[in-house]
């Protein structure tokens, strides 16, 4: 693509994000960082207390990218054959694949967490793959097939943490936070005007494209020009982490690419066909915070994550 044909899609990019802002009030940060992940390819653990509207900034996307939207309740006795589909044997003796609600567009895993091991596997193939193996046969997902697993940081009971191998296939990890007053306040005003997060008909929202619409946006994405000393830059940030005091673990190879696909969604979101230091450094949080540990000791002090990617930051020399 060339910059005319970027920045017609990135006109259409800026319209979804403007309509999802008219449904999920008070969360410009989580909305940009969801929508940069989808055009990115990438899946999204959305992390929030309940209410915080996760499940509806899923559904709404799906609305304004006229995509299919499934909902997943994972529960402790959740196997993998309820989500992945079943082999069932017709009259006539042969077996029919009845697929499981992971054929679908965009797929929210509600409380990922809940769910045993293997059950997470299950998902783990389908997010990695895009791809279900069942008895021995592969079928193919959608093209848009995006998992949003969502997941509350302060419920611990029945839960079943997410092993690294895991957490490394989402692309990002969103923080939704509590709105602001007056945004809350503004929220009732929309219920009273006859808004219920559970109708969708009642969001007021019309699709802005379509799924061939969405192939053309991360098509886009992938046009954006990145310079090479952008991606010394990338790869130095992603590499730090691996001997920083305050980690245990550093972030992966595959966290290298996902910054650089995160920094060019960045980018067109932005309106520009090129990554600047600062798309690096915004994304840097989302698509590192839950791929790195943070040191036992420090973590009991208070320290997060974000903290110690901040520090990261601020020392590892920036391209001018």
């Amino acid at each position: 693509m060339n910059s005319e044909e970027i920045a017609r899609e990135a006109d259409v990019a800026g319209a979804i994000l403007e309509r999802l802002g008219t449904v999920v009030l008070g969360q410009e940060a989580a909305i940009r960082e969801t929508l940069a992940a989808v055009l990115a390819q990438g899946h999204v653990l959305i992390e929030g207390v309940p209410g915080t509207a996760k499940t509806l900034l899923v559904r709404a996307l799906s609305l304004v990218l006229e995509l299919e939207f499934r909902r997943i309740q994972f529960t402790p006795d959740l196997m993998p054959s309820d989500i992945t589909g079943i082999s069932l044997l017709g009259q006539a003796g042969v077996f029919t694949f009845r697929p499981g609600p992971l054929f679908g567009d965009l797929i929210l895993a509600d409380e990922i967490n809940r769910a045993p091991a293997k059950t997470q596997a299950a998902l783990l193939e389908a997010m990695q793959e895009r791809s279900v193996t069942v008895d021995g046969t592969t079928h193919a997902l959608s093209e848009a097939f995006t998992v949003f697993a969502t997941q509350n940081p302060v419920e611990f009971e029945g839960t079943y943490p997410l092993p690294e191998a895991e957490l490394d296939r989402f692309l990002v990890k969103v923080l939704v936070a509590y709105p602001d007053a007056d945004v809350e306040q503004g929220l009732l005003r929309r219920v009273l005007g006859g808004f219920e997060a559970d109708r969708p008909a009642t969001y007021g929202l019309t699709p802005v494209t379509d799924g061939a619409g969405l192939a053309r946006l991360r098509q886009a994405c992938r046009a954006v020009r990145v310079d090479d000393r952008l991606l010394g830059y990338i790869t130095a940030v992603v590499r730090a982490t691996r001997g920083a005091p305050a980690l245990t673990l550093g972030a992966s190879p595959r966290a290298t690419v996902s910054l650089l696909k995160m920094c060019q969604a960045q980018a067109m979101l932005d309106h520009r066909d090129f990554v600047i230091p600062d798309d690096i450094k915004a994304s840097a949080y989302s698509v590192l915070r839950h791929r790195v540990v943070v040191a036992p000791e420090l973590e009991l002090e208070g320290v997060s994550a974000d903290v110690a990617l901040r520090a990261i930051l601020d020392k590892v020399e920036v391209p001018e």
